[in-house]
């Protein structure tokens, strides 16, 4: 064989050791990856777990390594901000949001108390459009609430990404619409009880209670005046008809009634 040959016949060798070695590397960097996810989830789970029998939470950790949790993980955008219920604006509680943009005019969330493994879980809201918004059936408007304040005031917040990333973002949601229901009076009680609240937004100043935001701030390392001042570009866009129906000196809110069954 000649000195060509033999040196072609090394280089390919010391080549293809270099590519094994590469994909050796990104398989063990995947792999440690996955086992970090993994690990997190783990530790997640046995902390939420104090106090479950053992094999609930051998269960509950084996669930959340090997089942596919499609929704939840497409929950991509979290939220900060508050609500008050829609007949008491003197009851105000911070919520913690979990977005998806599931179609072009309609995100929907999942809220929390805090952003924390141990969270509970105390509320939904639904988020659509201006143009889908005006669509809606006047009764049916009666249960939105505008975002328009709560963009501009800075006290909507997307905690750790970018400044630029989060100004483009509210943007967007300063012309969109919510409707929430809070499942768990968490600001009462330490458990789930009774029927679901209609929640609103703040629409002025001096209705949020300062010292909650103040609060959050800190804990968050976000400041709602600076957010304010960066945010001061955004249009103030002009609240549709029916939104925030508290204003009126009316709301509306849920009960529980008895009715006839019907077979």
């Amino acid at each position: 064989m000649s000195d060509t040959h033999e040196g072609a016949r090394r280089r390919d060798g010391a080549g293809r050791r270099l590519v094994a070695s590469v994909g050796v590397g990104v398989a063990a960097g995947a792999t440690a990856a996955a086992g970090l996810l993994v690990g997190r989830k783990a530790t997640a789970a046995a902390r939420v777990g104090q106090g479950h029998p053992l094999k609930h939470r051998v269960l509950d950790v084996a669930a959340g390594a090997m089942q596919p949790q499609h929704p939840i993980d497409a929950m991509s955008t979290f939220l900060n901000g508050f609500h008050m219920y829609a007949d008491d604006m003197g009851r105000q509680v911070e919520a913690s949001h979990f977005c998806i943009h599931l179609r072009h005019d309609l995100h929907q969330c999942v809220i929390f108390d805090r952003n924390a493994s141990d969270a509970r879980l105390i509320g939904i809201e639904y988020i659509v459009s201006r143009e889908r918004f005006r669509e809606l059936p006047e009764d049916e408007k009666r249960l939105w609430h505008s975002h328009h304040y709560e963009v501009k005031s800075g006290s909507l917040v997307a905690p750790g990404i970018p400044e630029r990333a989060e100004h483009a973002y509210v943007s967007d949601l300063v012309t969109t619409y919510g409707k929430t229901f809070h499942s768990w009076q968490y600001d009462r009680d330490d458990f789930p009880y009774g029927v679901p609240q209609l929640m609103m937004g703040f629409t002025a100043d001096g209705q949020a209670d300062d010292t909650m935001i103040e609060q959050r701030d800190r804990r968050l390392g976000v400041s709602t005046s600076h957010k304010r001042e960066y945010r001061a570009d955004i249009p103030m866009p002009d609240v549709e008809p029916g939104a925030n129906a508290w204003e009126s000196g009316r709301s509306v809110q849920t009960r529980l009634d008895e009715v006839d069954f019907r077979r």
